[in-house]
């Protein structure tokens, strides 16, 4: 089998994974979250932490909790790293370094997972379980709080509250994340990932020589990684590693795990407001757009242009043989269309074009089908500026799911979408004023400017892959991408819970012949248009400057 077939089937085999497991996974998390029902082990960590679940909160009020639980969590995480020295479990590598402390630490707790480091020749254990891998959990889980927060808002009124964020929290956490992972985790360790606490090895090497490794509970942090779409590998060489992602088959299963909770939470939603039809018309937005970029994606990279590239059977440069054109291309817009970051392969060396297409897909919003949480509720905001840009068309009020969408809640539509991409140009242009760059950037022209660019694309929207080729372990690059991963992160939380908490006030409109029907195929066709001409107007200037400029030199 040739390897344009071989990664259609892969393509194939994964889509028809994502349909087995969309309604069974998808109306499960609408119970869990609906229910108001606790288990045992729920009402322990609530009088841990002094929580009372059943108390309904406003958004206000539910924005300090993410607030609160977020900081704690640097705090933490931050600590953990500066004391590694002392801790058990170190392998002898010492405490990081405070720039570098601060970047992981936020990087983890807003689910971006940038990392500045090698992960196998800085990180000990402690931190790696203790730290780095419950913030896979838990930060995960805000998201997708954050996302239920909205459907709420959507499907209540007459009434401020939108639930209970430390139910919430724990609620995903505990009867989600924690099984998925653990099922995932046993499996890759049957595909051949570690999982174990080994201290550091001599091993040799097939040209001679040796090399040290470490092992470590990969297979395990590799699950959550990928199913809360984390992204932070626990090897520099993060999923293209074979500890971490062993064969053809794990590989397949890692894209299945990054995809299956965003595409899923559609069901979640359509259920939720008591319309599995508006859940499917969201589902078919992000099925169309993912379809689109990985189609897009496997042509580039395919594309025969030269005797080198036709004897390898398409651009095989930065990737790795055992997953092939066909796998790599899949892993790198499902992990870029999503708030993932993972890579099993060298983004900076996809063609010019190709690299492109990662960042388009950040640059969307990563909402096809998105982060955990953050892919629903980001295009759930696209949806409401599109119901408006129609309601202008007609000459009529705009509604969605009954809700009337005036100017309070297109100001805050419109600062959701804004924020991000001021975020990306703002950084990237005082970067590349400075003269830190230059000295960071392996490349010059067209491509050493892609890859500050992808670096704050990436940083923003908390994806966290990187395009490899831009060394951004210096106090610039840690405190820069830091502050654009916060910024990126809790900003448009803001909006969001906002916007939830105007809707949910809100008295239903009943439906009449003129409103705008948003569960046909017209409204999907109208979304995935109002996505790509709103983000490529804000980007294309950008994108002109560096993949594009490449690709068409």
């Amino acid at each position: 089998m040739g390897p344009v077939p071989a990664g259609v089937l892969q393509l194939t085999a994964l889509i028809g994974a994502l349909a087995l497991a969309y309604v069974p996974l998808g109306t499960y998390m609408a119970r869990v979250y609906s229910s108001r029902a606790h288990l045992r082990v729920e009402k322990w960590i609530y009088k841990g932490i002094g929580a009372d679940p059943d108390t309904e909160m406003t958004w206000s009020a539910y924005l300090r909790g993410i607030l609160a639980f977020s900081v704690a969590g640097v705090l933490f995480l931050y600590l953990l790293q500066r004391l590694q020295g002392v801790l058990p479990g170190s392998l002898g590598f010492s405490s990081v370094n405070p720039a570098q402390s601060f970047n992981t630490a936020v990087s983890f707790v807003t689910n971006t997972n940038w990392q500045s480091y090698y992960g196998e020749q800085t990180m000990g254990h402690v931190v790696q379980t203790a730290g780095l891998a419950v913030q896979n959990f838990v930060s995960a889980a805000v998201g997708m709080a954050v996302a239920v927060a909205l459907v709420r808002g959507f499907a209540r009124s007459r009434t401020g509250a939108l639930g209970n964020f430390w139910s919430d929290l724990v609620r995903g956490t505990v009867r989600i994340l924690v099984p998925a992972a653990a099922l995932a985790a046993v499996v890759l360790v049957a595909c051949g990932a570690v999982q174990n606490f080994s201290g550091i090895h001599e091993v040799g090497q097939f040209m001679g020589g040796s090399q040290q490794w470490n092992g470590g509970a990969v297979a395990s942090q590799e699950a959550i990684k990928e199913l809360g779409t984390n992204g932070g590998g626990y090897f520099n060489a993060n999923s293209a590693h074979p500890f971490e992602n062993p064969t053809a088959v794990s590989n397949l299963l890692e894209i299945f795990l990054i995809l299956v909770i965003p595409f899923s939470l559609t069901r979640t939603f359509g259920v939720m407001v008591g319309s599995v039809r508006q859940g499917y018309a969201i589902l078919a937005t992000m099925a169309t757009i993912w379809l689109g970029f990985t189609a897009l994606m496997m042509w580039t990279e395919f594309a025969h242009h030269g005797p080198a590239l036709q004897a390898a059977g398409g651009a095989m440069e930065g990737k790795e043989v055992r997953f092939g054109v066909g796998g790599s291309s899949i892993f790198a817009v499902a992990t870029t269309l999503t708030s993932t970051g993972a890579v099993d392969s060298f983004h900076s060396s996809f063609t010019g074009l190709g690299g492109g297409i990662t960042m388009l897909s950040m640059m969307l919003g990563e909402i096809a089908p998105g982060g955990t949480g953050s892919g629903l509720y980001g295009m759930l905001i696209m949806a409401v500026i599109a119901v408006f840009i129609a309601g202008l068309m007609v000459g009529r009020t705009p509604e969605y799911l009954g809700k009337k969408i005036g100017g309070r809640e297109m100001k805050l539509a419109a600062c959701y979408i804004l924020i991000t991409p001021a975020l990306v140009l703002v950084f990237t242009a005082a970067s590349m004023a400075l003269p830190t760059p230059p000295h960071s950037m392996l490349n010059s022209g067209a491509h050493g400017f892609s890859e500050v660019l992808y670096a704050f694309t990436s940083a923003a929207n908390n994806n966290g892959s990187a395009f490899a080729g831009l060394n951004a372990n210096t106090d610039w690059f840690n405190t820069m991408t830091g502050l654009a991963m916060l910024l990126g992160r809790f900003l448009p939380m803001v909006f969001v819970l906002a916007l939830a908490g105007s809707l949910a006030g809100q008295q239903p409109v009943p439906v009449t012949a003129g409103t705008l029907r948003t569960e046909k195929p017209l409204f999907t066709g109208l979304l995935v248009g109002a996505i790509l001409i709103i983000t490529g107007l804000t980007y294309f200037p950008a994108l002109a400057l560096g993949p594009l400029a490449e690709g068409l030199a």
